[in-house]
């Protein structure tokens, strides 16, 4: 088993329709406003950006992320990201009822020196840190679309 390997899967259940959801989770610079975790994001282009992340644990996360697939009818938005993770992070919107299941997964290797380092003893404890972000994503999420 590669230690430094890590693969993601979230559902949200979110009580606003797709074309709603989609409008706001492809404008990333945004993210920040929403997403307590996403400290920052600066796009660079209209396809790459950067962006800051910090969970519970005292450690940022710098990533480029650029887009891979932007597909609006099948409201899919798929990003590449390199630094401090590498690998690629999805999203993928389906009617659920009246409202959305956004599905979330993610397949990154970590590149940061520390979380290298800390791969055996840290992993579950980056695993818990992980799922305390997708929480605060997903309230902070729901929330705007609630206010909208």
């Amino acid at each position: 088993m590669d230690w430094c390997r890590y693969r993601f899967r979230s559902v949200w259940r979110l009580a606003a329709p797709p074309d709603a959801v989609y409008a706001v989770l492809e404008r990333a610079e945004e993210y920040p406003r929403w997403w307590p975790q996403v400290r920052e994001v600066v796009p660079l282009d209209g396809r790459t950006g950067t962006a800051r992340f910090r969970s519970l644990l005292p450690y940022d996360l710098v990533v480029t992320a650029r887009a891979r697939r932007r597909d609006p009818g099948a409201r899919v938005l798929e990003v590449v990201l390199s630094g401090d993770l590498a690998g690629w992070a999805r999203w993928t919107l389906a009617p659920d009822g009246a409202g959305t299941r956004a599905l979330y997964e993610q397949e990154v290797e970590v590149r940061a020196r520390l979380m290298r380092a800390l791969a055996v003893p840290g992993r579950p404890v980056f695993r818990a840190n992980h799922a305390l972000m997708m929480r605060g994503g997903r309230r902070g999420l729901a929330a705007l679309l609630r206010a909208v």
